[in-house]
């Protein structure tokens, strides 16, 4: 696809100081994202996918973790220079992450339909109604029967599939 990437990552290196020493949890990550691709991250249990992402959203804690050095350039901006303000109004409103294990995303104590809503209140600046029936709209796209329904279902109502599109969801603008 001809163009600028959506999203770039530059020579990523992000490293973790423990009494150990130095763990390099990312070392050199590139690659680019155009719009509409859709790109996959393997590897084995502990190689650094997961803060990869982590980096990419600045949600490495520090310390121990840091990001020493790179570039991730979301529509030509640098989200490695950028306030955490400018963060705060990136995240879950342009960028998202998926979580692999759902259970432990969601809280067992809310239902669905609140999580949902607490995240667009936050994020877009609407009242609870409008929240509402914009979650119940998102869980009627990623396929969740009865939306308006189970927008008031808790967590483990849900199969481990249907907790997944929870997610997603949450992730959609």
């Amino acid at each position: 696809m001809a163009g600028q990437p959506l999203l770039s990552v530059r020579n990523l290196k992000t490293y973790f100081y423990t009494m150990e020493g130095v763990v390099k949890a990312v070392d050199g990550l590139s690659f680019d994202l155009s719009p509409g691709e859709t790109l996959g991250i393997v590897g084995e249990s502990g190689s650094g996918k997961t803060v990869a992402a982590l980096s990419v959203l600045r949600l490495i804690p520090d310390p121990p973790g840091k990001i020493l050095e790179g570039e991730v350039l979301y529509e030509g901006r640098d989200l490695l220079g950028l306030t955490e303000k400018e963060m705060h109004s990136i995240r879950g409103n342009e960028i998202a992450m998926i979580f692999q294990d759902p259970m432990t995303s969601l809280n067992p104590v809310f239902t669905v339909g609140y999580q949902i809503m607490e995240a667009i209140i936050l994020h877009q600046k609407v009242d609870k109604k409008v929240a509402r029936q914009r979650a119940i709209k998102l869980l009627a796209q990623v396929g969740i029967p009865r939306p308006e329904e189970r927008i008031n279902d808790y967590p483990y109502q849900f199969s481990g599939g249907m907790r997944q599109r929870v997610m997603i969801a949450m992730a959609l603008p």
